[in-house]
């Protein structure tokens, strides 16, 4: 497949992209973004490097100049960066690139003649081409340009970081053993419905009262939990209905479970499984595994009275790498997504990310310092917060960097408050 990073021959009725003009005023991202990507191509310095590095980078081993022609690189690196920035899915983005006037200038179009629609999949495949080994190689180039248009760095100019990490939060409702069983068995009738549907079968042809049944007494046992009694008696006899009512939930989970394994069975003997069939099967398989640990926990927890272990606990079906974080920030007890620990120097540019799966902050503070030096040796100093802290970061970044403002935690002793109280840990963590 044969690409061209922009298409050197412009159309009737197409504005260069050094030429186009953004609103001043306006407070949205979009003309923010598009304005960086188009310093980004009038600046022969940066221009060059990125579109060298892509080149090489995207499908690499592929000639890129024979076959038929594929999407420009500069097409994919400015719907690539709108995605990234704007944290959009493709059908917003798709939505963007066909009608946002702008977007389809600094894509290269014509607002007059040019009206070639970007189909969802042909997107996909392009823009997904930008891996994150190469999105980091360009940040790299980015950083570098940013400080020499500045005009802050100097030769010499030896950097401070700052290390930090957030909670990206996933878009997920809170989770509750009961909440998950349903989603879980939901997703089980839905399913089978849809494999049952395409081999003519007829044993689910009411799921949707089924996944009814199944929220209404998910709805019951919610109730159940709700009601409290004021004398001993009355306390015990609603301890009794909360735990009638998770049985009669896990019988009717279990309910469904089996009929759509005894479905899974009858058209696993047929000859007539295609690729859509088994992209389906696997869905029910990870959707009735998930039910079968709900199931478990509830029995554990609810009727054995059990504490179920942080370790087995899922709480999304939908994005399982969502993690339950408590940060003890004021006003925010809990926060549901993934850490995402970031290094920005004192023009704050962020030199280097890492996302924290099943980390804490001070696992993550070495290898962050070591990442971000093999890009940008002249990091000298680094700021943390006590999050970071343990006795052996404290000494192994001292041995990579000059200047380590990392708090310690608890009670100092006299040689801890003369290193928090000197010049240089000011200076650093400010």
């Amino acid at each position: 497949m044969s690409r061209y990073v922009i298409n050197p021959q412009m159309e009737i009725g197409e504005s260069s992209i050094a030429s186009i003009q953004f609103d001043p005023k306006s407070r949205d991202d979009i003309p923010k973004i598009l304005r960086g990507l188009q310093y980004i191509y009038v600046t022969e310095s940066i221009r060059d490097p990125i579109f060298r590095l892509l080149e090489e980078k995207v499908v690499p081993g592929v000639d890129k100049t024979n076959g038929r022609p594929g999407m420009a690189l500069w097409k994919i690196l400015v719907m690539g960066v709108l995605r990234l920035d704007l944290n959009c899915d493709y059908d917003r983005l798709q939505e963007l690139v066909n009608h946002h006037d702008l977007v389809r200038q600094m894509l290269g179009h014509s607002d007059t003649f040019d009206k070639e629609p970007y189909n969802l999949q042909t997107m996909k495949d392009n823009v997904g081409l930008l891996t994150p080994e190469i999105l980091t190689e360009i940040n790299q180039l980015i950083v570098k340009a940013g400080h020499e248009l500045m005009g802050k760095k100097k030769e010499n100019e030896p950097l401070r970081g700052r290390c930090d990490s957030f909670v990206v939060e996933t878009h997920v409702h809170y989770p509750t053993d009961i909440n998950l069983l349903y989603d879980a068995v939901r997703k089980v009738i839905q399913l089978t419905r849809q494999l049952s549907d395409n081999h003519g079968l007829s044993d689910w042809r009411q799921h949707a009262y089924n996944v009814k049944q199944v929220k209404r007494q998910m709805r019951v046992v919610q109730k159940k939990k709700r009601a409290s009694g004021k004398t001993e008696t009355q306390k015990e006899r609603c301890e009794k209905a909360v735990k009638a009512a998770h049985k009669d939930m896990l019988n009717l989970s279990q309910q469904f479970l089996k009929k759509s394994e005894e479905t899974l069975n009858k058209i696993g003997r047929l000859s007539s499984i295609n690729t859509s069939d088994l992209a389906l099967i696997e869905g029910i398989q990870y959707f009735a595994q998930h039910a079968d640990r709900q199931i478990d926990q509830v029995e554990r927890r609810v009727l054995q009275g059990e504490v179920i272990p942080h370790e087995e606990k899922v709480f999304s079906l939908f994005q399982p790498h969502t993690e339950w974080i408590s940060k003890g920030k004021a006003g925010v007890p809990v926060e549901l997504g993934l850490r995402v620990c970031v290094m920005e120097d004192q023009h704050q540019f962020i030199l280097h990310h890492q996302v924290m799966e099943k980390e804490t902050d001070n696992q993550v503070a070495i290898p962050m310092v070591i990442n971000t030096k093999s890009a940008f040796p002249n990091m000298t100093s680094c700021s943390f917060d006590k999050g970071f802290h343990s006795p052996e970061n404290q000494q192994a970044l001292s041995e990579h960097l000059d200047v380590v403002a990392l708090k310690r935690k608890g009670k100092l002793s006299q040689k801890a408050q003369d290193i928090e109280s000197s010049e240089a840990f000011k200076k650093c963590a400010s």
